[in-house]
């Protein structure tokens, strides 16, 4: 079957049904069948498929892959096919309510509006946003503007520390600045693929299909598969590199020491581009390469072997691989190296690999971090809603950060506060504690996703909680105000994916009943707290902190929900951030240029003719336009200056809880095909839901057999914290290594977050969903 035959089986299996209401699947839709045809990114993660969106009478009826688009070139994944079919749940949210007498009873927009801007008035330095890397770029810098600039609190985090901030730490340590140097061309042209405990076949499977497509066209390309439970990726690896949990440190010090004992590491390029750093924290101390060299004598194979347990010969096969100069080596993470204990210093370690081999800055050679969410990028690491962040690359601890927010936002100066707010775990713990009186969630799901949810979110329903969303959750139903929000394409939006892709479309259907947009909902309470008196709200001039002007210089009263469905305010907030991106040489391309194409790859500029032109691969002397001549790789934003990036040492060190004789087992969570997240989207999809309803822990067949555990079996699994019982499945989709044990975490009535640990990456803040220990009882 060729790709575009595939692509019509597998959409047209996903009938017209939505155009009569049900929620049975959609149609791929042909030329002249009546359907208004529009482009988007898509929903779900952080890859950024384009999707073409077909409306009819007011409701999007069909879904096909975007064959203009770049990234995905008309295919999409199980749940890029059902997008539309998620917005048409029989549950979804359609109108405010407001908790009296301990129930949730329906409200009007004012009186929601009002009880959330009262609440603010009086406990301003102590209310939190929590927010999303599903938050759109307007809504995330709307929230930053509202909180930062407007209550002078920095207590706003997304829900992207939970999955991105150690890639985020892991760069900006390496090379001074945020987000990765290559790009998905890179996917087509690479010969040897590492993965370093990423499942990308189940997670990412469109890349994926990018790589493995390949072979079917009679191209080589090798596959090392390093993980701790042999997945669906496994099937096309040609190596297995199985480790214990935690000690993906060992191993890539390992792969170091083999490069540098060999003499096979590229001297050149590494005199040219870094320089060497040790310590625990982000800014070390500099040292020599001599001892960096003695810092690798702990790493030699049959040691690592020792830590890891993966053999010393496949070790040494694989830095074989990355000795051979003639190789084009591209290495993928997500979740396995992020949440980590030790998630900063594994990034830096895998960068270390890269630089020593010179597989870096090169078509096909590059250290590549994949993202889950479909803005974590654009949103959360671009836009900074990040309790220590400023738009564009910028921090709150920094005086001339300050300066210049204040400044583009006409705040009185000292507005702004330097003290960084509470992160995602932190900022929960406080809720819990009373030291914070209430938070504003928005597209996210805490009281399913928090690690150790009984310790870290408990109290919830105890605070003043406001919850924007679009189906209940776990949640809402502990919420003092539920907001109804509107979905993907029922308002405007931009999103900025994994290779740094800024796309944006345009609002295409209604929300139903009376949801509404985000930004809105925050730009209500902004002038509600302006009418009220509240002087954060107001800029320099005595206006409104949110004044808008059209083109004639009138303001626009954008808080009026009649009038901002008249605009697309969307625009306005985004033409107002983009010009923040470009101290840190971020430069997203204007709306329209968006507008007008499948996206781009910022740093945008514009040539000597006047068109925009984007960046491949930054850094790299012809592609990147602030590189200089003459310097082939400038890294320029390097912490060690001279346009250099940072070699760390960082030594293996033992995950904060091991198994025991108490708690003989690892635990290890995740996600699976179907469901995306806490599953609020994926498990309203009928056919999603049926072919994954309920979660279920998978366990290696001898640990199985020892405990005497077939499939479908009720277990109980009891960690330090709490414990869940769950149906058993044995040579499921995954083979565990023996002694660990794997929980997906979608399942909102089997929260396997009561059992997780809560211990977070002193660096980048970001818990470890990866490694706990547990005991296994058949229930």
């Amino acid at each position: 079957m060729n790709r575009r035959s595939f692509l019509l089986k597998t959409a047209l299996s996903f009938a017209a049904g939505i155009a009569s209401g049900s929620t049975k699947g959609l149609s791929l839709g042909q030329p002249g069948d009546g359907l208004a045809w529009q482009k988007a990114p898509c929903r779900f993660c952080g890859t950024g498929c384009g999707v073409m969106v077909g409306v009819k009478d007011g409701r999007v009826v069909a879904v096909q892959g975007d064959l203009e688009n770049p990234v995905n070139k008309g295919l999409l994944c199980a749940k890029g096919y059902h997008a539309g079919a998620a917005m048409y749940g029989r549950d979804r949210l359609r109108y405010p309510l407001i908790r009296k007498g301990g129930k949730l009873v329906r409200a009007s927009w004012d009186e929601a509006v009002d009880a959330i801007a009262r609440h603010i008035l009086k406990n301003d330095d102590t209310f939190a946003i929590y927010g999303s890397g599903q938050w759109t770029i307007p809504e995330g810098y709307t929230a930053m503007k509202f909180l930062k600039g407007g209550c002078g609190s920095n207590h706003l985090d997304p829900n992207a520390r939970l999955c991105m901030a150690s890639a985020v730490v892991g760069m900006l340590t390496t090379y001074g600045v945020d987000e990765p140097s290559g790009c998905y061309d890179d996917f087509d042209v690479c010969d040897t693929v590492v993965l370093w405990g990423n499942n990308m076949a189940e997670m990412h499977p469109v890349l994926w299909s990018r790589i493995v497509d390949r072979r079917a066209k009679g191209e080589r390309v090798e596959i090392f598969d390093l993980g701790v439970r042999r997945t669906r990726t496994t099937e096309s690896a040609d190596h297995y590199l199985e480790f214990n949990p935690h000690s993906d440190l060992a191993i890539a010090n390992g792969l170091c020491y083999l490069l540098v004992k060999w003499e096979a590491y590229d001297k050149g390029w590494v005199e040219r581009h870094c320089s060497f750093r040790q310590g625990e924290d982000g800014a070390g101390k500099p040292m020599t390469f001599a001892e960096y060299v003695s810092f690798l004598e702990d790493y030699t194979p049959e040691k690592v072997e020792a830590i890891s347990g993966v053999p010393a010969a496949k070790l040494e096969l694989l830095a074989r691989r990355f000795a051979d100069k003639s190789r084009k080596i591209l290495s993928f993470w997500c979740m396995g190296l992020n949440q980590h204990t030790r998630g900063t210093w594994v990034n830096n370690l895998v960068y270390n690999v890269h630089f020593l081999s010179g597989q870096f800055g090169a078509p096909g050679k590059t250290a590549f971090s994949l993202t889950g969410q479909p803005s974590a990028c654009g949103t959360c690491r671009e836009v900074g809603t990040l309790a220590h962040a400023l738009p564009g690359g910028r921090v709150v601890m920094k005086d001339s950060h300050r300066a210049d927010i204040e400044r583009a936002w006409k705040l009185p100066k000292g507005r702004i506060s330097s003290k960084p707010g509470h992160h995602a775990v932190s900022m929960f713990q406080a809720l819990q504690k009373g030291d914070l009186s209430g938070a504003w969630v928005q597209v996210t799901n805490p009281a399913h996703t928090m690690p150790n949810l009984n310790e870290v979110a408990g109290n919830l329903e105890k605070r003043f909680l406001v919850v924007s969303d679009i189906y209940p959750t776990a949640t809402t139903k502990l919420a003092s105000v539920v907001l109804p929000s509107a979905m993907w394409v029922e308002k405007n939006g931009v999103f900025g994916n994994s290779e740094r892709r800024t796309q944006q479309w345009y609002k295409m259907v209604e929300p139903p009943g009376e949801a509404r947009d985000d930004v809105w909902q925050m730009l209500a309470v902004a002038r509600r707290l302006y009418d009220l008196g509240y002087k954060g709200m107001t800029n320099v001039d005595g206006e409104f902190l949110f004044t808008f002007r059209d083109e004639n210089g009138e303001s626009i009263e954008a808080w009026k929900w009649e009038e901002y469905r008249k605009r697309n305010v969307d625009r306005i907030l985004y033409e107002e951030y983009r010009p923040l991106t470009h101290m840190k040489r971020k430069n997203v391309a204007p709306y329209d240029e968006l507008a007008a194409t499948r996206g781009l790859r910022w740093p945008v500029a514009q040539d000597e003719r006047g068109q925009w032109r984007e960046t491949k691969r930054r850094f790299v002397e012809g592609e990147d336009p602030f590189v200089k001549e003459g310097s082939q790789i400038d890294f320029y934003w390097g912490p060690d200056g001279g346009g250099k990036a940072r070699i760390w040492a960082r030594p293996y060190k033992p995950a904060p809880e091991e198994p025991d004789d108490e708690y003989p087992f690892w635990l290890s969570t995740g996600r699976v095909l179907e469901h995306w997240h806490s599953g609020t989207m994926t498990r309203r999809v009928p056919q999603l839901h049926s072919a994954m309803p309920k979660a279920y822990v998978e366990l290696n067949p001898k640990d199985a057999a020892t405990l005497n555990i077939s499939t479908g079996d009720r277990v109980r699994l009891v960690s330090r914290r709490g414990e869940l019982t769950l149906p058993a499945w044995v040579n499921g989709r995954s083979l565990p290594k023996a002694g660990l044990v794997f929980v997906p975490f979608f399942d909102e009535d089997l929260l396997i977050n009561k059992v997780t640990l809560h211990e977070y990456d002193a660096l980048s803040k970001e818990p470890d969903y990866k490694k706990c220990a547990v005991r296994v009882e058949k229930a």
